[in-house]
């Protein structure tokens, strides 16, 4: 593999959104944008965001309680929907972080913090500015009624999608521009350069350009890692797909024989001259007319 796309570090931990996320001034107005608060005040946010490798070496991006409640939001460049089932495994984690001093066994009721779930999407694929998630989507069978439910709200903070949020959320707008701009430029040119030549038009127009003049040279690094991430994963999706489409076709042709060799024998054809005319082996063939399935 190449310098240019490695493969991914699934332990690397740092983006550039849970970066600018441990601001909390920043995170209060994502909050604020979201929610439809006006809180001025950022230390009302108190922030828990997992700190250990939990699940499968990740770490939840941002977590945080405020107003009694606890919030998890996730930055998403790739849509998957197992998402959350990946959520309920962090909310279990924070909770029994909460309640380790507890007595769970005890006869007085533990209080613990409601959840809200949001997911914030800026990938290439298409969707819709607003979608919502839900566990029981994964579940293997049919129930009349869900014992358990997690709803996760999926927002489209692309540049042309959520308008509303971003007119009011200048740090999610800011950071949707630094990343469509890196993905515009390095269509053109090396990643390393289209994320440079990104930085110095965000500081030189006052976007994100605090956080990038203080850590510029992590945040190239970070850049540089999420694009050649996405770039992986996105290969792994097209090459997941391309294979089931092979397999699809490869099935079909062999439906198709078998329904062929059945009308030719039904017209008294012998095996030899319905394998020449299907393109078949004999032993296929003849394993068809007897009602087996051959795997080649």
């Amino acid at each position: 593999m190449s310098k240019q796309n490695p493969v991914p570090n699934r332990t690397y931990k740092s983006t550039i959104f849970i970066r600018l996320m441990e601001d909390k001034r920043k995170l209060l107005e994502v909050y604020n944008a979201v929610s439809g608060n006006h809180y001025t005040d950022p230390d009302l946010l108190t922030i828990n965001t997992l700190e250990n490798a939990i699940y499968m070496s990740v770490k939840n991006d941002v977590s945080f309680l405020i107003d009694s409640r606890l919030y998890l939001y996730e930055h998403q460049s790739t849509y998957s929907p197992n998402l959350p089932l990946r959520l309920l495994l962090y909310l279990g984690d924070l909770y029994a972080g909460m309640t380790e001093n507890e007595n769970l066994y005890g006869r007085k009721l533990v209080k613990i913090p409601p959840p809200q779930f949001l997911i914030l999407y800026n990938g290439e694929e298409e969707l819709p500015d607003r979608k919502i998630l839900r566990l029981s989507d994964m579940y293997a069978a049919e129930e009349a009624e869900h014992k358990l439910e997690l709803e996760a709200v999926m927002l489209n903070i692309n540049a042309g999608h959520s308008p509303e949020l971003l007119s009011v959320c200048s740090i999610l707008w800011e950071y949707a521009e630094y990343t469509a701009r890196v993905r515009k430029y390095a269509k053109k040119q090396s990643i390393e350069d289209a994320v440079e030549r990104t930085i110095e038009e965000c500081i030189e127009e006052g976007i994100l350009e605090e956080f990038l003049r203080k850590n510029r040279a992590e945040a190239k690094n970070m850049s540089i890692y999420e694009y050649n991430q996405e770039k992986h994963l996105r290969q792994e999706r097209e090459a997941s797909w391309e294979e089931g489409r092979e397999t699809g076709i490869q099935e079909g042709r062999k439906a198709e024989q078998r329904k062929t060799a059945f009308n030719l024998s039904e017209m008294g054809m012998d095996v030899e001259k319905i394998a020449q005319a299907v393109e078949a082996s004999v032993e296929d063939v003849q394993s068809w007319l007897r009602g087996e399935c051959v795997e080649n």
